[in-house]
């Protein structure tokens, strides 16, 4: 499985961008899906995570109310809507996903600045 996460740049405080990760080779072996970021000097941590049919989500505290995940399973890609932005979500956000064999893919991050 192959993941390449688009649509970062930089933006002013308050905000929009969506991120979208496009999955590529063995799909239909994917489960769960995330999305992680990684701030300067700080450790990746789970944003939003997804099932595989996209019924349940979960959310970091810091991002719930402002960021949606979400998955198109017929395009083999996946979501983060983010809205409200704050100069503390600047980070690198990674996308994630697990086969049905427990293995974890990474992409390799997309940039997101949120300027102040």
């Amino acid at each position: 499985v192959q993941l390449v996460e688009s649509g970062g740049g930089l933006v002013q405080a308050g905000g929009s961008l969506r991120l979208s990760c496009a999955a590529s080779g063995s799909t239909f072996s994917i489960n769960a899906m995330g999305w992680y970021r990684q701030a300067p000097g700080k450790q990746r941590e789970l944003v939003a995570a997804i099932t595989s049919g996209g019924g349940i989500t979960n959310y970091v505290d810091s991002v719930k109310g402002r960021f949606t995940i979400s998955r198109d399973n017929a395009k083999n890609t996946m979501y983060l809507q983010m809205n409200s932005l704050k100069a503390e979500d600047t980070a690198v956000y990674y996308c994630r996903s697990v086969g049905e064999d427990g293995t974890a893919y990474w992409g390799k991050g997309t940039l997101v600045t949120v300027s102040s």
